[in-house]
């Protein structure tokens, strides 16, 4: 998928939001505990009542590793289905892989062409042949980990490095490996103040912003300083939309907190 075409629906639904797929067994509706695959009747439940109001997916692989060959056997079959009823939404693995040469191309082929991801999140500790074997992989992307939102990000993240912030120095390098035009990045909605001087850095790139809502993050903030001409946002909320009711409900209740957030994006849009 072209970041072309992540416009084209920001434009069509006027939304940039981003529905994070972590499933806990433990706050789920208990009902569906009863049934074969919960995780996945889950996942469908929620994709079938927002699907029309956000413009990616983006499932924690943690979420889905915890359970065995039961939990990634849920991962493929809601990723599938996602590939099957609606190709155009943005499907985003949030791995966070970080490993060199052959290591790196067997997660690269795990998540784009046996699982069918659209992107994968990779952490760049260890360099460019840790993220290179990712962005070789014709129209798909590599989320880098920048500035998060934890509050250890603080611990590396902002040290300065030869007079340069450490993030500053991951997206600076970055621009220059091989197919970085595959890159996007993870900024966090609670380093809202950094976007500015992120911007100059990487101007067109897509920032996936996790940590509005339940993490404290100010989705106005973040736009103001961080959209660009083609929006390059994608907001992410996890938990408060999908965990938003344990009741029967569950799938409403999470439609209307997407729709809670939609509609201010469409604001913003304005």
């Amino acid at each position: 998928m072209t970041t072309a075409e992540i416009y084209a629906q920001i434009q069509k639904k006027k939304s940039f939001l981003c529905i994070g797929l972590d499933v806990d067994l433990n706050k789920i509706p208990s009902f569906l505990l009863e049934r074969e695959d919960p995780i996945f009747e889950f996942n469908k439940a929620i994709i079938d009542a927002t699907h029309h109001l956000c413009v990616a997916y983006k499932p924690n692989t943690a979420f889905y590793e915890a359970y065995g060959v039961d939990g990634w056997r849920s991962l493929k079959k809601t990723v599938d289905y996602l590939n099957l009823h609606h190709p155009a939404i943005f499907t985003i693995a949030d791995a966070k892989r970080g490993d060199i040469g052959n290591t790196a191309s067997m997660y690269a082929r795990a998540f784009f062409e046996d699982m069918g991801f659209d992107s994968v999140t990779v952490a760049p500790y260890m360099g460019k042949d840790s993220v290179e074997p990712f962005l070789a992989f014709d129209n798909k992307h590599t989320v880098l980990l920048a500035l998060t939102s934890n509050q250890g990000a603080y611990d590396f993240q902002v040290k300065k490095v030869d007079h340069q912030e450490l993030y500053k120095e991951v997206l600076t390098v970055s621009k220059v490996w091989k197919n970085s035009k595959n890159l996007m990045y993870v900024i966090g909605a609670t380093k809202a103040a950094y976007l500015t001087e992120i911007r100059k850095i990487v101007p067109n790139a897509f920032l996936l912003v996790p940590g509005v809502g339940a993490q404290g993050g100010n989705l106005r903030e973040v736009c103001k300083y961080g959209m660009n001409k083609q929006v390059g946002l994608l907001i992410n909320s996890s938990r408060g939309i999908i965990h938003a009711s344990n009741r029967e409900d569950f799938a409403e209740e999470a439609a209307k907190k997407a729709s809670e957030l939609q509609r201010e994006m469409q604001e913003i849009l304005r």
